[in-house]
């Protein structure tokens, strides 16, 4: 597939798998920021997409900053629709109660991965089809 960017700062590099095979494409911020403790942060990545229609574009954490500096997405996933134009931004969030978390122009910061969405209508039913996990609440293990 191929997948439309267009650049909204000349220098925004096209986002890359950092491995053959990754589900991800790295997103890069176009901006030095430094996220204190517990702190939020918007970054630019100077890109605008295209994602296909049928298809939605998930902005999820790189594993390696949220586990050595506590740096995540603060909308884990953030979700791009099919037909959003604009700057892909990334809501990041540090977790770290301890250190900031410094971020230069070109550091990679976040992943975009594509996904297929199938369309959905909802309908409204007098009874949902049984499950094996029953009627068990969030979070429940079907004991009470």
């Amino acid at each position: 597939m191929e997948l439309p960017f267009k650049r909204l700062d000349p220098d925004a590099p096209l986002p890359e798998r950092a491995h053959p095979g990754d589900a991800g494409l790295d997103l890069r911020s176009m901006v030095d920021v430094v996220v204190e403790p517990g702190a939020r942060a918007l970054i630019p990545t100077g890109l605008a997409v295209a994602i296909p229609e049928g298809h939605a574009g998930l902005v999820l954490p790189r594993s390696g900053l949220a586990a050595r500096q506590g740096l995540t997405m603060a909308n884990a996933p953030g979700l791009i629709d099919a037909g959003y134009r604009g700057e892909i931004i990334c809501a990041v969030v540090n977790l770290d109660r301890e250190h900031a978390v410094r971020i230069a122009r070109g550091d990679r910061i976040a992943q975009l991965v594509i996904v297929p969405v199938p369309e959905v209508r909802p309908v409204l039913v007098d009874e949902l089809p049984p499950s094996a996990r029953g009627e068990g609440g969030f979070g429940s293990t079907g004991t009470r």
